[in-house]
């Protein structure tokens, strides 16, 4: 899995790419840890190919979190893993572009 991320005052782009699963899923958990002063969150999982449950719980505690400050969007999610937000219900929690 790749990380990056680009901040603008008090907006944060975090690209994942790459297989985001229990292996490491602690690594992006820690990359959205420091989030404070963040009103506008955007996960760009468009070169995403793999999401397991342990992708989806830093997603889901990352939105809590998110919903106290600001907005968290989940962009360009390729069919397989929007399928897995859709069985999941992930996709009434999320906002999915």
């Amino acid at each position: 899995m790749k990380i990056t991320q680009n901040r603008n005052d008090s907006q944060l782009v975090v690209s994942v790419s790459g297989r985001l699963d229990s292996s490491n899923a602690d690594e992006l958990e820690q990359a959205v840890s420091a989030i404070d002063g963040v009103s506008e969150l955007i996960f760009d999982i468009a070169g995403l190919e793999y999401l397991s449950s342990a992708g989806l719980r830093v997603l889901l505690v990352t939105q809590r979190k998110m919903n106290r400050q600001g907005k968290m969007i989940v962009r360009g999610a390729n069919e397989t893993v929007r399928d897995i937000f859709d069985v999941t219900g992930f996709s009434t929690i999320l906002t999915l572009e």
